[in-house]
Formats: C-alpha cells, structure tokens, sequence
C-alpha cells in the first residue's frame, strides 16, 4: 500500500495491544499465524467493543470469506503498544472489503485485507447489510477522489 492512498485518520479504527510473550516463536519474532488474532481482535473491537461503549448497537452477522496478509518486517517484543489500523476499501449490497495496518509510530510491520460477508446465523445464508450497517460501514469508508 502507497502512503499516498491511505485513508485520513477520521476513517481509520485503531486498535492498541501489548505482545504478550506466548506470541514469540522461536525465531525471537512475533509468530505470523499470531497476526491474524490481531486483525481479529481490532475487528471485534471496531464491530463489538467500541459501539457498546458508545451505547450503540454492535454490528453482528458478519463471516469472513478471505483474508490476504503480507508481512513487511518481523515484530519483534517490545513494552510499546502496537496498534492495528482499520479502514473499508470497497463496500458493496452484501460484502466489504477491510484494510489493515499493523504498525507503531515508525514501522509498518504487516499490511492485510479481510474480505467480510453479511450472514444470517439463523439461516446459515447470506444476506444484504441492513441500513444501519451500511452506515457504520461507511464511517470507515474514505469518500473517493
């Protein structure tokens, strides 16, 4: 991704975490399969978490149909926070498309995107976003040029 086309802060969800020392391999490094319980935790915090506190509904039924990583330097332990940044890319009737960074203040440590699908778990079908959805989606969707 192009520092150029990131999104302006307002559209990025940003997540803090600690690297716990169960996430070191035996490389000295963040283990990579640990990466994805990051983007998963920055999800549920971004869906679940920070509605709740705001006094909003969470945004539920949602599954993911892809996931696409790509690890730009190792994450090594560190007492600093890492964060994971999140914004929408693509936003369509029934599926949208997440953007990841994990980084701090000076690296860029993994870059992902998620592809997300509305699902009803009563049905086990897919489903359109309702309204409401589409406009939390769109908090996280930088307008276009």
């Amino acid at each position: 991704m192009q520092q150029n086309d990131l999104p302006a802060a307002e559209f990025r969800h940003v997540y803090e975490f600690h690297i716990r020392f169960g996430d070191i391999d035996s490389q000295g490094h963040v283990n990579n399969v640990k990466f994805l319980g990051y983007l998963e935790d920055a999800r549920l915090e971004m869906f679940h978490g920070d509605p709740v506190r705001k006094g909003e509904k969470p945004v539920r039924g949602m599954v993911i149909s892809r996931h696409e990583i790509d690890y730009r330097q190792p994450l090594l332990p560190t007492v600093y926070p890492i964060r994971v940044e999140t914004w929408v890319t693509e936003a369509r009737a029934a599926s949208f498309t997440l953007a990841y960074e994990v980084r701090d203040d000076a690296n860029v440590y993994a870059e992902a995107t998620s592809t997300l699908v509305a699902f009803d778990p009563e049905t086990h079908r897919l489903r359109r976003f309702t309204a409401e959805e589409r406009e939390f989606i769109g908090r996280y969707t930088a307008p276009t040029a």
